[in-house]
């Protein structure tokens, strides 16, 4: 699809007449992307130049996302509108998602039995992960209105609600070893200390667990207990924002599986490039963390809750200035927070989100998407970036064996 050559958007969107398949997936994607990004009113353009097309799926997702750019421009009503649109058409896959919207917004208008009523569709539809979470709605609602027995029976039903473990485990395991090593005797704590930061010295002399168990420490032996536990905490606080939003999107086992690789990304990173011969602190993995969810944000369009998505609307925002705060600050490792911050964008590229839907799935997609837009979450660009993450880090560890072997 061309751009137009006199504004930079899609010809098709300042077009008359019916769009090709190929447009109207386009301008989903572009709408999508428009959406994640906060310019709500192109996004609306977009997804309004779609709706009508002949194949309903694609007039749905069309409608479920004009809805949302509605809603965030604070027009509620219209959004509303649009909404209950998609339940004119057959039933697509976007249709849970319009009856999950519509609940919320009948929420906000205080109309508590209209938004039971659209829960209670919104659960015939749900995928088995999202009942829990409809359940304790409906068991809220219940309570509100009085119905004390059957908001008993749904708090029941939602007591399976998925809880962050992957992220609240790494944290308490964190948080165990570095105040164990903070509160022991002297010669205890820089055993710990010894034993766990990143040696790069000892790495290259094949101690290749410290790549690792580098996040299990924070402050350092003589940095005091004071630095220490405000190294930890800060730490601390910024995997519990975003670890849950990765377990969420990907689920916990991947949640733990990028964690290890971004530490690995980090680690490396210092090895190759960095001067100070020890490293303490998790805070490569956590950048990882946000590299994953940057990369996620921007290529799949997950499909997540209001908090969700204010958090990933700032990701890109949080990074940058996370970056520049490091490089201002002469004791911060940089080197080790572009590390992880780069094996986690490639990770984001390499997997498309296993926990939540996302926009591109709202719809088939046809063999005749062009390239570059199909090749996202295929095969080939989960082979490519694990590919080049796995050269990436190859050639850091020969680089630091050179340097420091």
């Amino acid at each position: 699809m061309d751009d137009s050559p006199t504004t930079g958007r899609p010809a098709s969107l300042d077009a008359d007449g019916p769009l090709s398949r190929d447009e109207a997936r386009l301008l989903l994607d572009r709408g999508g992307e428009l959406l994640a990004a906060g310019d709500y009113q192109e996004a609306f353009l977009h997804y309004r130049r779609v709706i009508g097309f002949d194949d309903p799926e694609v007039t749905a997702a069309a409608l479920l996302g004009a809805g949302q750019s509605r809603y965030r421009m604070d027009d509620e009503a219209g959004a509303l509108v649009t909404w209950e649109a998609v339940l004119q058409l057959p039933e697509t896959p976007s249709t849970y998602y319009a009856w999950r919207e519509i609940a919320a917004a009948r929420v906000r208008e205080g109309d508590l039995q209209g938004a039971i009523l659209a829960y209670r569709e919104a659960d015939r539809r749900a995928p088995a992960a999202d009942k829990p979470e409809i359940a304790n709605r409906l068991g809220w609602l219940a309570k509100e209105t009085g119905n004390v027995r059957a908001s008993r029976r749904y708090f029941a039903r939602g007591r399976g609600s998925v809880l962050p473990i992957a992220t609240y485990a790494i944290i308490g395991l964190t948080a165990a070893i570095s105040v164990t090593a903070m509160i022991a005797s002297p010669a205890d704590s820089q055993l710990i200390y010894n034993f766990l930061s990143l040696d790069k010295e000892a790495i290259a002399a094949g101690q290749f667990w410290r790549i690792w168990t580098v996040t299990l420490v924070h402050g350092g032996f003589e940095a005091g207990f004071a630095f220490a536990l405000m190294h930890l905490g800060f730490n601390m606080y910024a995997l519990y924002i975003c670890g849950p939003l990765v377990e969420q999107i990907y689920g916990s086992i991947r949640m733990v599986g990028f964690y290890i690789v971004a530490a690995a990304g980090g680690s490396i990173a210092t090895y190759a490039f960095g001067d100070a011969q020890f490293g303490v602190g998790a805070s490569g993995a956590i950048f990882g963390m946000f590299g994953v969810l940057f990369a996620a944000s921007r290529l799949h369009l997950p499909m997540i809750d209001r908090r969700g998505r204010a958090l990933l609307s700032q990701i890109g925002t949080l990074i940058v200035i996370n970056v520049l705060i490091g490089f201002s600050l002469g004791f911060v490792d940089n080197i080790a927070h572009i590390g992880g911050l780069i094996a986690g964008l490639l990770l984001g590229v390499a997997f498309s989100p296993a926990g939540v839907p996302t926009m591109r799935s709202m719809w088939q997609a046809g063999s005749d998407r062009p390239l570059a837009v199909r090749f996202i979450g295929s095969p080939v660009a989960m082979v490519g970036a694990i590919a080049l993450l796995i050269a990436l880090m190859a050639i850091g560890m020969t680089l630091g064996g050179q340097r420091w072997g």
